[in-house]
């Protein structure tokens, strides 16, 4: 019976190559759990392989696309059969067959798994003692919150700190919008609606590299309009680095006003650290020692990605260096916080600036602006870089300069930093504009967002025109700078009382929790995301329902385990920083510590990550608002401290 559930494993030839599906997977269970004792001392167990069949070639096909295509089909080989022991019988095979001589290695042995498993090393016995530890704080902590402690204003700060039930109840805590003059309630809505179009966007990223069976598919939806709201996707991001710089810029400035100009900035670069490092170091070691152990499956050693980069490059990742350091970026899409990083290093001396020279430091960055999109024109021109998928999106690096770059990607964040000064410096102002200039406002903002998203959409097709190089290099550069100065209006509109539905919408108190939630969220999803590409054991079917379908599945289980991380791990350590470097200076306001960490703990979403430069006792709310820290904190506040250095998010 062994001998048949292994010749019965096999895959076979795929139905519709035709369709481009090259990939039949066999039954990867019914293999590696084949386990037969035949003697005392051995026992014929199931080995799976992933075979890889030049199917083009040995058939001597003249089209370029078919002569391409190799099959992948999954075998299944008893364990002791090395993987040249199945490559000299499958050539012998196709000879007997297809007479056809080929001796090239059909079978990677990095796809070859068995059942037996590794006894775990050192480094995931760490990773698994240091999550019991955080989780069993929690539960206790909670568990005395809840039965021992029938007063709340009596609990103890560690208490507090590490209990879930106090997290949850500032992190499921709203508020009516209008309820703070001081607050912006449409970002909420914009950072969230910008976090759901990330994992969105990346849902089809890993959709497209999935054993469809129709594969094909993919080709003539590329050529489809909607497609431009998953390739541009990207201006999602530009989305998160205008409100970093504007938050940024107008928080601090608020800041400094108060204090003479005066800016703690080591203390400042200090906080920041210790609110991005410790989840980003976290993700890495679930990525490097337990997602291997977490997949089971054809694809889970040859998935999107490789596990064994995280040992290389590691560090560079908890640097926030990684997107010049490397190519082999540890966690890909860390590369965001690396650049949000360098740009919050730099922005002390935008911050000085403004402060001291006002209107012709704006001047400045906006000409530096300027500078560096003439920049990247110059650079893409030149260098025939590319990030339309038509053109093949030029050299090897083009996107790791284009898109990784900080000096590159900078413009949104200067354009948020312009706009943040602008906010400062008109705050409480109110501006009457009349219906026509509201619907001007309104219509070319609108005009300049559906520019970026479908500019390009007569290039979509395979046998249309083709975008040339000085069109693809005036598309990249106008639409980094026309994207967040459409999120200008938007913003300003909504805080002046011209957003109608739209501010309504944005402003909804139902955003606040996700927003508080968006930077584990931000964190996380790559992970799920890869980790259910991994334990794919049967071909796929492509289609905008079935990849909305994944995403809804994805984005719920990372919301679980968000939420998880955020009450055990984010929050804690948060209200721990906090607890800390209020203690180590003299409190300027006459306010109890217990006080102070009662108030809800959210360290760092994913659009505010930045907001860490309070040169005086302040409360941020979701990083807009500014208030001394005698004020209560509203429902959408991210921390309340009376430290002087301290502006968690």
């Amino acid at each position: 019976m062994w001998s048949i559930k292994m010749i019965d494993a096999w895959g076979s030839k795929p139905a519709g190559i035709l369709s481009l599906n090259i990939i039949d997977l066999g039954n990867y269970e019914q293999c590696i759990n084949i386990n037969q004792l035949i003697a005392t001392n051995h026992a014929i167990k199931g080995k799976y392989c992933m075979a890889e069949i030049p199917f083009g070639k040995m058939l001597g096909i003249e089209s370029n696309v078919m002569r391409s295509v190799s099959l992948k089909i999954g075998v299944c080989f008893p364990s002791s059969c090395s993987s040249n022991n199945i490559d000299t019988l499958l050539n012998r095979a196709i000879q007997s067959l297809l007479n056809v001589t080929h001796s090239r290695e059909l079978i990677n042995p990095d796809t070859c798994q068995t059942a037996d498993r590794e006894p775990f090393p050192g480094l995931t016995i760490f990773t698994i003692v240091l999550l019991s530890v955080f989780g069993a704080l929690a539960l206790l902590a909670t568990l005395y919150d809840y039965f021992i402690c029938q007063d709340q204003s009596q609990l103890p700060v560690l208490i507090k700190i590490f209990s879930i039930r106090a997290s949850s109840r500032a992190l499921f805590r709203t508020t009516n919008p209008k309820s703070n003059p001081n607050v912006i309630d449409c970002l909420h809505g914009i950072r969230c609606m910008s976090l759901l179009w990330v994992v969105f966007g990346h849902e089809y990223m890993f959709g497209m590299v999935q054993p469809n069976i129709n594969q094909w598919s993919i080709v003539h939806w590329l050529q489809q309009p909607f497609q431009n709201l998953i390739v541009h996707a990207a201006f999602s991001v530009d989305t998160f680095f205008f409100l970093s710089g504007l938050l940024v810029i107008m928080i601090a400035l608020r800041s400094m006003g108060k204090t003479k100009g005066k800016l703690s900035v080591p203390l400042m670069y200090l906080h920041r650290y210790l609110r991005l490092a410790p989840l980003v170091g976290v993700a890495i070691l679930v990525y490097m020692q337990l997602l291997p152990l977490l997949v089971s499956g054809p694809l889970s050693n040859n998935g999107v990605d490789d596990f064994e980069k995280c040992e290389r490059t590691w560090f560079w990742s908890l640097l926030f260096f990684q997107n010049y350091a490397t190519t082999e970026i540890c966690l890909g899409h860390t590369w965001y916080l690396g650049v949000d990083m360098q740009l919050y290093l730099l922005s002390p001396i935008f911050l000085f600036a403004l402060y001291k020279w006002g209107k012709k430091a704006a001047i400045g960055i906006v000409i530096l602006m300027i500078l560096l999109l003439v920049w990247m024109f110059t650079l893409m021109m030149v260098k025939e870089y590319s990030v339309y998928y038509r053109n093949g999106f030029g050299p090897a690096d083009s996107n790791r300069w284009l898109y990784f770059s900080t000096h590159l990607h900078a413009t949104p964040w200067l354009v948020g930093a312009v706009f943040g000064y602008f906010l400062h410096v008109n705050r409480g102002k109110s501006f009457k504009l009349t219906p026509l200039m509201v619907w001007a406002g309104w219509l070319l903002s609108l005009a300049i967002i559906f520019a970026c998203e479908f500019s390009l959409v007569g290039y979509d097709k395979f046998g249309g025109p083709k975008l040339t190089m000085l069109g693809d290099a005036l598309y990249y550069t106008l639409t980094r700078l026309g994207w967040p100065l459409a999120l200008c209006w938007v913003v300003f509109a909504c805080m002046q009382g011209y957003g109608g539905m739209a501010n309504s919408f944005l402003s909804c108190p139902l955003w606040q929790p996700l927003s508080k939630l968006s930077y584990s969220v931000y964190i996380w999803h790559i992970l799920i995301q890869e980790m259910n590409v991994r334990r794919i054991q049967s071909n796929t079917y492509f289609s905008d329902y079935e990849m909305m379908l994944k995403f809804w599945s994805d984005f719920g289980f990372t919301v679980l385990v968000s939420y998880a991380t955020y009450v055990t791990i984010e929050a804690p350590l948060g209200g721990l920083e906090s607890l800390l470097l209020s203690r180590s200076k003299p409190s300027p306001v006459a306010k109890t510590v217990p006080e102070i960490i009662k108030v809800e703990k959210n360290p760092i979403s994913i659009v505010n990550v930045d907001l860490e430069a309070a040169p005086i006792p302040m409360k941020i709310t979701t990083g807009i608002e500014i208030e001394t820290a005698a004020d209560e904190a509203s429902a959408s506040a991210a921390v309340e401290t009376n430290d002087p250095q301290m502006n968690p998010n």
